[in-house]
């Protein structure tokens, strides 16, 4: 359907989320549930009791056993991530995943399950510091080509095609995908309370750069209504007070620094949700966020002909406290989880690779499909 809340601008509502199916013993942590085909046998029990929020990929919090009892999976860090080295995580601690054991001593390469290399690492180091030797890595050994950055900030993506067998990034379509964030039903409900408002529109930019959409909408924006820029160009963001600051904002402008799909970052998780924000987002297609999050927790630049009449809209949220506040209803039912770089990443892949057994493929055209 199509909201028409005031003359002028047109807001999709329409849901696009396929109903989920979990075990019988419910969600669990870490674990995305099956989509439910429509026209399957399965649809049935869902389509008439299924709202459109929980058709999210959604995490739960419901507690279990340890998942991954049985044999240790080794997992080496080839490159520690931006070369900045890091207390590898507890992953039976932090994640309930037992018997991962994370290295970044390349001396362990032989024992090694699964190997992962950061993109931005192998792009400075290049091909040659890839692992070598006869046979370059044992049978069944994983090379998990890993990658947070989208594909316009990824150079050097041609030159990788049939040398890893997985992917992990953000994408859904990635052999291991970590999002940088997810909603999730927790165990029981907890109240959820707007923090005052006494601002209007604030944006977070570190990256400056005059070429990005981004910046370029934010110019034609501006013109229209007050927005608190912090960062790169403009004021200064106290340490560690970001979810702090943007609480008090009423709209958080979580533009991405390029558009591609399922390229939504902690813009949205962290700097808009978990400060309890409306994002006025700016990335993929709309169609995209909704499959995601709820279409009534966010609005999308691309919803309104202009910037100018999204300025009107906001402007008209403003003054409308039930409008505004309708933006806050999946808040009670989920919560806001946002992803630990890097610890997560390295414990799924321990998980990941139970899952799938002595299953192995090779990779053969990574640029084509990241790009796509």
């Amino acid at each position: 359907m199509v909201r028409q809340d005031v003359p002028g601008w047109r807001t999709s509502c329409q849901s696009r989320w396929m109903p989920i199916e979990c075990s019988a013993a419910g969600q669990v942590p870490g674990r995305i549930c099956g989509p439910v085909e429509k026209g399957s046998p399965r649809w049935g029990r869902f389509a008439g009791r299924t709202s459109a929020a929980a058709a999210l990929a959604l995490y739960s919090a419901l507690p279990e056993p340890a998942r991954g009892e049985g044999e240790a999976v080794t997992v080496l860090l080839w490159w520690e991530p931006f070369g900045r080295p890091r207390r590898l995580p507890d992953c039976r601690r932090r994640y309930n995943i037992s018997g991962c054991r994370l290295s970044a001593d390349r001396s362990r390469l032989g024992e090694a399950q699964a190997v992962l290399f950061h993109h931005r690492d192998l792009a400075r180091h290049g091909a040659e510091g890839l692992p070598r030797g006869s046979p370059p890595r044992p049978p069944r050994q994983r090379w998990v080509w890993m990658n947070f950055e989208s594909p316009s900030h990824s150079p050097g993506l041609r030159g990788l095609a049939g040398i890893f067998n997985w992917t992990m990034s953000y994408r859904r379509d990635s052999d291991v995908f970590v999002p940088y964030g997810y909603l999730y039903v927790p165990p029981a409900p907890r109240p959820f309370v707007l923090p005052r408002k006494t601002r209007l529109v604030a944006w977070v930019i570190s990256n400056w750069n005059e070429e990005h959409a981004r910046v370029r909408y934010y110019r034609q924006l501006k013109e229209h209504l007050p927005i608190d820029v912090y960062g790169a160009r403009g004021l200064a963001l106290a340490e560690g007070g970001l979810v702090e600051t943007v609480s008090a904002y009423k709209f958080y402008l979580a533009f991405e620094n390029s558009q591609h799909t399922d390229y939504i970052t902690e813009k949205l998780w962290r700097n808009a949700f978990s400060a309890s924000a409306v994002p006025v987002v700016l990335g993929p297609r709309r169609a995209n966020y909704e499959r995601f999050i709820p279409p009534d927790s966010f609005i999308h630049v691309d919803d309104f002909p202009s910037p100018r009449l999204l300025a009107t809209y906001l402007k008209f949220l403003d003054k409308n406290k039930p409008s505004y506040r309708r933006y806050f209803a999946w808040r009670k039912k989920y919560e806001v989880h946002v992803t630990s770089f890097w610890d997560e990443h390295f414990c799924k892949v321990c998980e990941a690779v139970r899952t799938a057994g002595n299953q192995i493929k090779t990779v053969q055209n990574l640029a084509s499909w990241f790009e796509s």
